[in-house]
């Protein structure tokens, strides 16, 4: 039975990642859960009390394997340089990833206090990986920098998310001159 349980709930997120990266949080209903699972949408209260409890799973599930891409390509980098720059480039590179736009629509909803501390917590899981870097550069505030440097990352990944005029690598690109030079140098 447990067994069971643990192949629906996994479904039902399935389905909610779907449903946010096809459709953004207005698709994110539990009719529409239950249509894409096959169960009642009875049962899917049985689950989840609520979308912000679909969403707080959501993240606690899929942030941690986004972190941990993230922190294996810069693992792989030799310098704190090229730390910096596969921080910067895999989160660009997961923007096409259906978890990673659940994660943005999810981002981008009205949700209750619990979903948004668990969304503040895991963005704070993320920016600690790369302050030791940004230390190693020299940088006299290492967590603010680490900070705004996601505010960079976050803004290209709009940037992606939006079709721009752009290719995403040049924003790419951009995004890792900014993050490496600021804006005074290409």
């Amino acid at each position: 039975m447990a067994e069971h349980r643990t192949m629906q709930r996994a479904a039902l997120l399935d389905a909610a990642r779907s449903l946010l990266s096809e459709g953004g949080t207005e698709a994110l209903t539990f009719p529409a859960l239950a249509e894409r699972t096959g169960l009642a949408r009875s049962s899917v209260y049985e689950y989840f009390r609520s979308r912000a409890a679909v969403v707080e799973e959501l993240c606690a599930v899929d942030f941690p394997v986004w972190a941990a891409e993230v922190e294996a390509a810069m693992d792989r980098a030799a310098t704190p340089e090229a730390k910096v720059e596969a921080y910067v480039r895999r989160q660009l590179e997961l923007v096409g990833d259906r978890r990673h736009r659940a994660v943005v629509a999810i981002s981008a909803s009205e949700l209750d206090d619990g979903a948004r501390e668990k969304i503040r917590a895991a963005h704070g899981g993320l920016v600690a990986i790369i302050v030791e870097a940004l230390a190693d550069l020299g940088q006299p505030e290492p967590r603010l920098a680490a900070m705004l440097l996601q505010g960079v990352v976050d803004a290209a990944v709009r940037r992606i998310e939006l079709g721009a005029a752009e290719d995403p690598g040049a924003i790419a690109d951009t995004a890792v001159a900014v993050a490496l030079r600021g804006v005074t140098h290409p």
